[in-house]
């Protein structure tokens, strides 16, 4: 068993817990994640690792309460336990590998939008101590849905907020405030990494093309079972196929076939509506 030992709201419907998992926590890297199941009767639900703390031996995770299984996770609280907590699996992000001199060199910006935070944050915390620091921009439909934005300013070389609605900083889409810094303050960047749903990454990636800017991209949304074995999260990638599971989350933006990815995600959308209807009915 694995205890939740703390749990906070972020916005509506999404919460950060720390969850007391030693093993994971002590070989966790940026851009990996966890599987996780309720009780012995859920589903296997992986998350993007958020954080992780070897000297305490917790893992931390974001979770917004979109389906049935995730609002079982969400209702949980501080001193129940999940049943499986599984990790760390996947591959790391490429920017582990590389010496911090090289890191240092860089100029790199990440693109979150909504709970996509929670795989840029280990990233851009793990780059902040190795002396380079990003640029970030994160982006959400309003002010209230804007997650981490204290904790990314510390670890950020600069923090750009953008709402749908302009309730705060940029009125207007991530991809557009991506424009506005390049051709409007000049700003140039080698390499840009974006994360959140899948639409948003598609555009990220079709912005940055003309730039010719490397775009990461992360599809931790495909996965189902995370060990590539189901088969769900195939994604073609410069023409070949990919388990976003084993061979990812992370690829080249600039290759992914998006409009697959995007109809994949819909594969199981009747199924996951009706589990949800059963959840919140039978959670009052």
């Amino acid at each position: 068993m694995f205890p939740i030992l703390t749990k906070r709201l972020l916005a509506p419907n999404i919460y950060l817990m720390e969850v007391l998992a030693p093993r994971v926590a002590c070989s966790a890297l940026p851009g990996q994640f966890v599987i996780f199941r309720t009780d012995d009767k859920g589903e296997r639900i992986p998350l993007t690792v958020c954080g992780y703390r070897p000297d305490a031996g917790t893992v931390t995770i974001i979770v917004q309460a979109v389906g049935a299984s995730t609002r079982k996770l969400c209702a949980l609280a501080e001193g129940d336990s999940l049943t499986d907590f599984v990790g760390p699996l996947g591959q790391p992000s490429e920017l582990v590998h590389l010496p911090p001199d090289e890191l240092r060199r860089k100029r790199i910006l990440f693109i979150a939008g909504g709970v996509g935070v929670a795989p840029a944050f280990p990233q851009i915390r793990w780059l902040a101590e190795q002396g380079a620091k990003a640029d970030v921009i994160v982006g959400a439909k309003s002010k209230e849905l804007l997650i981490l934005h204290d904790e990314l300013r510390e670890a950020a070389a600069n923090l750009y907020l953008a709402t749908d609605d302009g309730s705060a900083g940029f009125h207007g889409l991530v991809t557009d405030l991506f424009r506005h810094l390049a051709d409007r303050q000049g700003k140039r960047y080698d390499l840009v990494v974006a994360t959140g749903p899948m639409v948003m990454m598609k555009f990220v990636a079709l912005a940055t093309k003309p730039y010719a800017i490397p775009t990461v991209v992360s599809l931790n949304s495909l996965m189902v079972d995370g060990t590539g074995m189901c088969g769900a999260c195939r994604v073609t990638v410069g023409g070949k196929t990919r388990f976003t599971c084993v061979d990812g989350p992370e690829f080249d933006g600039h290759l992914v076939d998006f409009d697959e990815a995007l109809r994949r995600q819909t594969l199981y959308r009747d199924q996951e509506r009706t589990a949800d209807c059963a959840c919140l009915e039978k959670m009052g």
